[in-house]
């Protein structure tokens, strides 16, 4: 999966703020995320955005899912 991820999530100040994209496009990972978290299909995604291919989708699932790995949380509001 690493490949995956060097491949198509790219970070250049230039872009978007420096904020993690799609393959040096104008696609923030936390876009592709809210879509998903709104319930878009990975299908209606790639309709929607016909520049978009189906393993960007997964890249940026596992880009999120590598952030979430924490050894531990604590509460910050005590």
């Amino acid at each position: 999966m690493d490949e995956l991820l060097s491949n198509r999530i790219t970070i250049n100040a230039d872009i978007c703020h420096g904020k993690p994209c799609i393959r040096g496009l104008r696609y923030p990972v936390e876009n592709i995320l809210e879509w998903l978290s709104a319930g878009m299909t990975v299908e209606e995604i790639l309709a929607d955005y016909q520049d978009l291919e189906r393993d960007d989708i997964m890249a940026a699932l596992e880009f999120a899912a590598r952030l979430a790995k924490v050894k531990r949380i604590e509460n910050l509001a005590a």
